[in-house]
């Protein structure tokens, strides 16, 4: 079994056409809808720790034609209680670096 890293990686176009990189680090599904957590990639890593990652929660919705694609959740209640459950499912990642903090 190889123990080698192969993120999910997620290429994001918005309304004006420019492209975002992302990983995803979690999903769930609930009985309305499915979400990700996501964090941007970026090209070069001494970018990565100069930055803040900040975890982004989308909502994942269909189309007519069955396309995928993702959107900002509307409803302030149902992102509050999205995001409470990606911060618990993924408190991991903090934790850790807090560990190595000590």
């Amino acid at each position: 079994m190889s123990d080698e890293y192969n993120p999910d990686i997620v290429t994001v176009v918005d309304d004006n056409g420019e492209e975002y990189t992302f990983e995803e680090l979690d999903r769930i599904e609930t009985d309305d809808s499915k979400y990700v957590a996501l964090v941007p990639v970026f090209d070069d890593p001494e970018e990565m720790l100069e930055e803040d990652l900040e975890v982004i929660v989308l909502k994942v919705d269909e189309d007519e034609d069955g396309d995928t694609y993702l959107s900002q959740i509307a409803s302030e209640e149902e992102y509050a209680r999205i995001s409470a459950v990606f911060e618990e499912r993924l408190s991991y990642l903090w934790n850790e670096e807090d560990e190595e903090d000590e």
